[in-house]
């Protein structure tokens, strides 16, 4: 059947006039962490606060927040939970967009990816592991007498936890939880903490927050390496923007100011030490 010309621009009419709804709204509402470092804080120094920020601005909007710990059940309470708790079939929620997604993650609508980083191997410098400095790998050809003085931090869960299987050092791994619990630091926090404290002399740990703990030490007190992906074994990862899953127009909205402001976002995201590809 043969579309008319007229109800071709009706159509058009109706998604221009729903992605302008999105856009001209007062408020940019975004689900966030209210201590989450490198991404975000109450003090909004997080470069996800300043992402917020730059989208926001370019929409004559300001940033509005939900502030919820990013544990189990942070979706549910933020992103699809209705203004008023009784009222379920509300189309006002809490908030309107989480930063900071996996590409595709399942329980919403994601954009277009804004940044793409790995996991790296971090190692504090001065710690017996200095000619560490090419590849991961290079742990496994040491001599059992000195694998036997590893001090790795280890994941309950993540690439990290499953390469030291293969690779045959999980033995050695010093076990920390991905989500702390923990009010008064994240998980890049205390890893920092502990590294300072030489409870641990090295992790494999996701880009962003491997750019926080560097942040917190005088230049050069690190060695950074990236994580090589490989059949099997994933290690850099895409992230987006989520929205729910029936808010086309607003995802259509954010996947056109991300590529606006690639260049922009980039340059803030690189701001927090963070390793991009």
């Amino acid at each position: 059947m043969r579309i008319s010309p007229i109800l071709t621009s009706l159509i058009a009419g109706t998604l221009l006039t729903a992605a302008f709804t999105a856009a001209s709204a007062e408020k940019f509402k975004v689900c966030a962490d209210p201590l989450n470092p490198p991404y975000s804080s109450k003090k909004q120094d997080g470069f996800e606060n300043k992402i917020a920020e730059l989208l926001a601005k370019e929409l004559g909007q300001t940033v509005e927040y939900t502030w919820l710990p990013q544990r189990i059940g942070f979706i549910r309470n933020t992103l699809m939970a209705p203004v008023k708790e009784t009222d379920v079939d509300s189309n006002e929620f809490k908030c309107d967009v989480v930063m900071g997604l996996p590409t595709g993650y399942d329980l919403t609508e994601t954009t277009i990816p804004y940044y793409k980083s790995t996991y790296v191997l971090l190692i504090a410098k001065g710690r017996g592991w200095d000619d560490i400095t090419l590849d991961a790998a290079q742990l496994t050809n040491v001599s059992l007498e000195r694998q036997e003085k590893l001090k790795i931090a280890m994941f309950d869960q993540g690439p990290g936890t499953v390469w030291l299987q293969k690779s045959g050092l999980l033995d050695y791994g010093i076990p920390y939880q991905t989500m702390s619990g923990d009010e008064e630091k994240n998980t890049a926090m205390q890893i920092d903490k502990d590294l300072k404290a030489k409870k641990i002399d090295m992790v494999i740990i996701w880009g962003p927050m491997a750019g926080y703990i560097i942040s917190q030490s005088p230049k050069n007190s690190y060695t950074v390496i990236p994580m090589k992906s490989t059949p099997g074994m994933q290690f850099d990862f895409t992230i987006s923007m989520g929205v729910r899953k029936s808010d086309k127009d607003r995802k259509a909205v954010l996947d056109r100011l991300i590529l606006k402001k690639s260049k922009e976002i980039k340059a803030i995201i690189a701001g927090y030490n963070v390793p991009l590809l």
